[in-house]
């Protein structure tokens, strides 16, 4: 299941580079006698442009470079309240408190920036390999990966302020890579033990030592702004699940698992965005609604992708609400529309649209220039709802797709509205 970017609308094929990282990830060695550091610049001055594969952005990457060997359960949230009672009787935090917790994590991150001005895009320098040049065309590449896979968020970004703009594309790169490790044409052969790895080499980044030239880029970015960890660190979470998880007992679950695929990206993202000056909302209301787009778009990839993903054997779907609906995994296998189908399926996609319902309220909340891009990925997106509706339901063997005419009709309403400020009251916003 591939991550539901904020920006994400009309994402290209996945195109395999070939062989080459095939073979890195069965060696397993990194070079002998070469530090990080050096390895790194030889790549970037023996790298010209056209070495650079965009169709698999972690072409050439060694196994090895994931980073060195890590322990660890991979637990991402510290649980804290908010108990209910489980079937069994026992008490569990729901997926809901447990990612409200990290929400209110990053809201107080943000804040505490705040009330120091001066410090929000001016920290002290990290320690990057080669030069400020080499910095500025590391930021260059994530602009062009973004341009190939995200071109309306694309043409978005270009209204922010450069710095917003440049970190943007690198947090999209890093998110892109990370779900291509999974997801993308060698994603049989990635292990476990590889994404302790990546996440080994995440805490690298975010202490200033990036391996490669995108790494890079990111390493400046979480630098200059108030970005955590924690939703990095939640996201390749989401990816450990993909391995081993094809099956969600309620939507608790899918709950949990949208919030570290795709929800996760609204919180790095708030922070690079900025909420407007003139806003009156709170800032966990406006890092609530950033994680409400991102629910709402990882459901409707999965409403988009049930066929695609049952002929995989995964079913993205609650499964006992699918119980209550009269239907089974049988079901879902042979790709039956049925009239138990359509009722299912409008329930899901009610529940869809109350996730931008919420998101949409915040969008008004963030900074004028970032507003048309967002707004126009969550206008797009919900789109796709209607076109499984227009299909009949039939999402085992027709894709719901937004045709190019009905993007370029909403791009200047998304513009338009974008245009609306931020309400003087925080009333529209309400926490969840």
């Amino acid at each position: 299941m591939s991550v539901a970017l904020l920006w994400v609308v009309s994402p290209n094929s996945e195109v395999s580079n070939g062989t080459g990282f095939l073979d890195s990830v069965r060696e397993g060695n990194r070079v002998p006698g070469r530090d990080r550091n050096s390895m790194w610049k030889e790549r970037i001055k023996k790298g010209g442009r056209q070495r650079w594969n965009f169709g698999s952005l972690n072409a050439g990457l060694r196994y090895s470079d994931l980073g060195g060997s890590r322990t660890g359960n991979g637990s991402s949230f510290a649980v804290q309240s908010s108990l209910v009672a489980s079937p069994a009787g026992e008490m569990a935090v729901s997926s809901e408190k447990k990612v409200y917790d990290v929400v209110l994590k990053q809201a107080a991150l943000v804040k505490r920036q705040l009330r120091s001005p001066d410090d929000l895009e001016v920290k002290p320098d990290i320690v990057l390999p080669g030069n400020l040049g080499l910095l500025s065309e590391a930021y260059d590449r994530c602009g062009e990966v973004c341009a190939e896979y995200a071109k309306t968020f694309y043409l978005g970004t270009l209204l922010m302020t450069p710095d917003r703009r440049r970190a943007i594309w690198a947090i999209y790169v890093w998110c892109r890579r990370t779900d291509e490790l999974v997801d993308g044409p060698n994603a049989s052969h990635i292990t476990p033990q590889a994404l302790d790895r990546w996440e080994a080499r995440l805490e690298d980044i975010f202490s200033g030592r990036p391996f490669d030239m995108l790494d890079a880029a990111l390493s400046d970015t979480v630098s200059r702004f108030p970005v955590d960890i924690q939703p990095f660190r939640d996201m390749v979470e989401g990816m450990r699940m993909d391995l081993w998880k094809s099956r969600y007992m309620n939507f608790d679950e899918l709950y949990l698992y949208c919030y570290y695929v795709a929800g996760t990206v609204g919180l790095m993202s708030v922070p690079i965005m900025g909420i407007a000056p003139e806003s009156k909302a709170t800032t966990e209301s406006v890092y609530n609604a950033s994680l409400a787009l991102g629910i709402a778009n990882q459901l409707t990839n999965i409403l988009r992708d049930v066929g695609e993903d049952a002929r995989r054997g995964r079913i993205y779907l609650p499964q006992d609400e699918l119980a209550q609906a009269g239907l089974s995994g049988e079901d879902i296998f042979a790709g039956r529309v049925t009239d138990k189908w359509r009722i299912f399926m409008k329930k899901q996609i009610q529940r869809a649209r109350k996730f931008f319902d919420q998101a949409e309220k915040g969008v008004a909340e963030l900074s004028s220039a970032s507003r048309w891009p967002v707004l126009a990925s969550l206008l797009l997106y919900r789109k796709i709802l209607d076109e499984i509706e227009a299909n009949d339901y039939n999402n085992f063997t027709r894709r719901a797709y937004v045709s190019k005419p009905k993007k370029l009709l909403t791009l200047p309403i998304a513009y338009a509205r974008s245009l609306v400020p931020p309400k003087l009251t925080s009333s529209s916003l309400a926490k969840t």
